[in-house]
């Protein structure tokens, strides 16, 4: 995919169904909470060293029980005044040490009480909301090279950035997925509950891109099971795979490398073959191929007569292909799928 097609993508907000947390949750709470209680032990220690300067009205000792009681109340501004800094070295230590500790220690409370309740439930809430809303939309598991052109491809073809989701480990993919105004979700597609997220057996299509083939396979036979009825569109590279993908559910195999040696031997017999190869292949060509259903004004007519103006190539019959020339395209029926060329403009 050129970088004129990137261009004229234009970026939207970020839409973000599941972020994949660098630090675990029970980590990041403990990091906090440690760095609370080690302000908290700093200022005992500050405390007791300067314990002289402080003065208990109750029986006029200061030990270390009192020294952590008036650290508590210190830091939690309670200040019951039962105990408090009396010499001048004292205050000027409350003032210049254990304030700013203070007000530290209060903003990691509340920091993570923010983060871990308040903003962990609405983007919960937010999450659900944008999930239970996903339908018809097409997934996109894997942002490799493949992943990424089938989703430059698609928005370039006028699908909505908004009604796609890409699932990727990878966070600089998912940066990348994002710009273009896709879902993204950071996960990994093999898995049950991460498809299940993107309500997958409710979308229109599935493109599989794993980066390996066993990983594709692999992620072609979980969605298969989740979605049994959505088309799925699978990467390999090795032509023994294919089969495996097909039995895995793959509706559609595609082999980069098969089709790349085509383009190749195509231009060795003509200048003109591999190019128009690519023209069908892109949107941005003066052609593209498209695949629809019969419209109920074309039953009976021709496969090289469509109300589309386009020129039919194929017809899916009941699981068939039909070719222009056989006999059964001299009659089109209800149920068909057409695989016809359209222009893509007027100037084509």
């Amino acid at each position: 995919m050129d970088l004129t097609r990137r261009r004229r993508t234009s970026a939207s907000p970020r839409n973000l169904l599941r972020r994949a947390v660098k630090v675990p949750v029970w980590a990041d709470l403990a990091l906090r909470l440690g760095a609370a209680f080690g302000l908290i032990m700093i200022v005992v220690m500050v405390h007791w060293f300067d314990r002289a300067g402080l003065n208990d009205s109750h029986d006029g000792q200061i030990s270390f029980l009192d020294v952590v009681y008036f650290t508590m109340i210190s830091i939690t501004t309670t200040g019951f005044g039962d105990i408090a800094p009396v010499s001048d070295r004292s205050r000027l230590i409350e003032a210049v040490i254990v304030t700013p500790i203070r007000l530290a220690v209060l903003f990691i409370f509340v920091g993570t009480a923010y983060n871990f309740i308040i903003k962990r439930s609405w983007e919960r809430f937010r999450m659900a909301q944008i999930q239970k809303n996903l339908t018809d939309h097409i997934v996109v598991l894997g942002f490799g090279i493949s992943g990424s052109e089938a989703v430059a491809e698609l928005i370039a073809r006028g699908i909505a950035p908004q009604a796609i989701v890409v699932i990727d480990p990878d966070e600089a993919r998912l940066d990348a997925a994002a710009k273009l105004g896709c879902n993204i979700m950071a996960g990994d597609a093999t898995r049950d509950a991460t498809l299940i997220d993107v309500q997958i057996s409710r979308a229109r299509a599935i493109l599989v891109s794993g980066g390996r083939d066993d990983t594709s396979i692999l992620i072609t036979l979980t969605a298969r099971h989740l979605a049994p009825d959505v088309p799925i569109s699978t990467v390999v590279r090795a032509a023994d795979n294919e089969v495996l993908a097909r039995q895995a559910g793959a509706t559609t195999v595609i082999n980069p490398v098969r089709f790349t040696g085509l383009l190749m031997a195509g231009s060795a017999q003509g200048t003109n073959v591999a190019d128009y190869l690519s023209d069908l292949a892109s949107v941005e060509g003066r052609v593209q191929l498209v695949e629809r259903p019969v419209d109920p004004a074309e039953v009976g007519r021709p496969l090289t007569d469509l109300a589309s103006g386009g020129r039919g190539l194929r017809i899916l019959r009941a699981g068939r292909p039909i070719g222009f020339w056989e006999p059964g395209a001299q009659s089109l029926q209800p149920g068909d799928v057409i695989v016809e060329i359209t222009p893509t403009g007027p100037s084509a």
